[in-house]
């Protein structure tokens, strides 16, 4: 930039702080000369320092400070000079010096040390102590001491001010409790560049407007005045503005979707029964997934309440098939274990309730999106606690090829991919069942969303008659990650503010 389009940008406090530099280059001066205020004359320098003008540093210092007992002594006097004036005209004893000096039995302890260190006074062993001033003692007591005069300046001082006699006043108060120590400060000082030179050389000193007030147009005025340019390039603190955290708002973006396509929401609660979770998706009370490492059983209450008749015809499809053509698993189900409490493990059991309320209808289409919780280890792809996504669609006529275009339309939809497999897979509670892949560019194929059609054995107790319901549960994290570039499922939910204020929002 051209050096008069560059000096035309001076803000007023630039202006005012610049000239100031040819002479001082403290800040605490820059302070007092200019007269303003220290946050002013802060963004001053930040300002003239972004434009080459000037250049800033940080100067580290010694400074003494004044503690608790510091502030004491400076008012009332340090305890050596008055156990001095005590005995000034007289000797005395310990307990007349402490009476009369008001001092505590450790200020007279540490008064005797110093004061003997220093020849000031002779120590006499008679009926106790007694203790006279000595010629130095006077002399000092006339001349002031050191260590007194230290105390009686504005602190905090810098360490470099002092002179020797006070460095040593320092270092002997130092050994003291409480009152002096040192601290190493930060002070800033700025000096002028060549560019800031020229600018100087230029000339500030113009009468430039800040800006372009109703009273100059009315008036044409603004036709002669001298404007100061702004500089749109220089550079600025980013500001953060409020926004909401990423993976919530891919959340309400997938609820926004299924309600976009007639979905109905459903919910449940967290803490679920092994009926729900299990039982009631035809899920045998001897499968795998009843062992205590795939889900977190509570450990009081244990057991909770369920409509014995529901129980009873569920219990029967397991035993028997319950007159779906079907043999069921055929072992005696356990009515006590249905009963259990545990975290929920999939959110495929908010579909079993929904199946069992009478407020289903058919045809109908319903969605969830809840967190789910299952021992794992914890890895870039892996959590114990993770949100799924799923529901239902009911309805007589349904087949295996509504639910291939239904998983379709979700990964064109929820992962922004047409890059996916439907694979076989198995499932108690559905015949046929698949998964959906799709491609993660970094990830590689990774799995998005079980699925299948619910099996008679399943519907029948809960509905009450046979009818097709195509089911599915998604990963909602893997999802997002998809969604939002993450290749750490744990980034979704950092309080890494880097993470928190960088990570874009699709």
């Amino acid at each position: 930039m051209e050096i008069e389009k560059l000096v035309n940008t001076l803000h007023p406090l630039e202006r005012k702080i610049l000239p100031l530099l040819e002479k001082t280059h403290a800040f605490d001066a820059l302070l007092q000369k200019s007269g303003l205020k220290d946050v002013e004359v802060m963004r001053a320098l930040q300002w003239l320092e972004n434009k080459g003008l000037i250049r800033v540093k940080d100067d580290l210092h010694e400074q003494v400070i004044l503690e608790e007992n510091g502030k004491l002594y400076a008012s009332k006097g340090l305890p050596e000079k008055r156990m001095l004036e005590a005995i000034r005209d007289h000797s005395l004893s310990a307990q007349e010096i402490l009476k009369k000096a008001q001092l505590s039995g450790e200020e007279f302890n540490g008064s005797l040390g110093a004061l003997k260190g220093k020849a000031a006074i002779e120590i006499k062993k008679e009926d106790g102590l007694i203790i006279a001033i000595t010629a130095h003692g006077k002399k000092l007591l006339e001349k002031g001491l050191p260590e007194e005069k230290l105390l009686q300046k504005k602190f905090p001082v810098d360490v470099k001010t002092l002179a020797d006699e006070e460095k040593y006043a320092l270092e002997n108060l130092r050994k003291r409790k409480n009152i002096l120590s040192l601290q190493i400060a930060k002070a800033k000082s700025a000096s002028l560049t060549t560019l800031g030179r020229k600018a100087m050389e230029k000339g500030i000193d113009a009468d430039v407007e800040e800006r372009v007030t109703p009273e100059m147009l009315r008036s044409g005025t603004w036709k002669d005045k001298i404007f100061r340019r702004y500089d749109v390039t220089i550079n600025v603190p980013r500001i953060y503005g409020g926004r909401k955290q990423f993976y919530r708002k891919f959340l309400d973006e997938i609820r926004s979707k299924f309600l976009s396509m007639g979905f109905t929401e459903m919910t449940g609660p967290v803490v679920e029964m092994d009926f729900w979770n299990m039982d009631a998706l035809f899920m045998p009370q001897f499968h795998s997934a009843r062992d205590i490492h795939d889900a977190y059983y509570i450990k009081e209450p244990i057991y909770g309440k369920l409509d014995e008749n529901l129980v009873k015809r569920v219990k029967a499809a397991h035993e028997d098939g319950f007159g779906t053509g079907s043999k069921g698993w055929q072992y005696t189900f356990d009515a006590n274990q249905t009963h259990r409490y545990l975290l929920r493990t999939h959110d495929t059991a908010i579909s079993a309730r929904t199946l069992a309320s009478k407020d289903l209808k058919i045809p109908g289409k319903y969605f969830q999106t809840v967190r789910c919780f299952r021992p794992d280890f914890v890895d870039a792809s892996h959590n114990v606690d993770f949100t799924q996504t799923g529901g239902i669609v009911v309805g007589d006529g349904l087949n295996f090829g509504h639910l291939k275009g239904l998983l379709r339309l979700f990964a064109e939809e929820f992962a922004q991919t047409s890059k996916i497999k439907i694979v076989p897979a198995y499932f108690p509670f559905t015949e046929p069942s698949a998964e959906l892949h799709a491609k993660h560019p970094d990830l590689g194929w990774i799995e998005l969303a079980g699925s299948g059609i619910f099996r008679p054995e399943l519907v029948k107790p809960l509905v009450g008659r046979e009818v097709p319901v195509i089911a599915w549960g998604v990963g909602v994290e893997r999802l997002a990650m998809i969604n939002l570039g993450i290749k750490d499922i744990r980034q979704l939910f950092s309080h890494d503010l880097s993470i928190l204020r960088n990570t874009k929002m699709k």
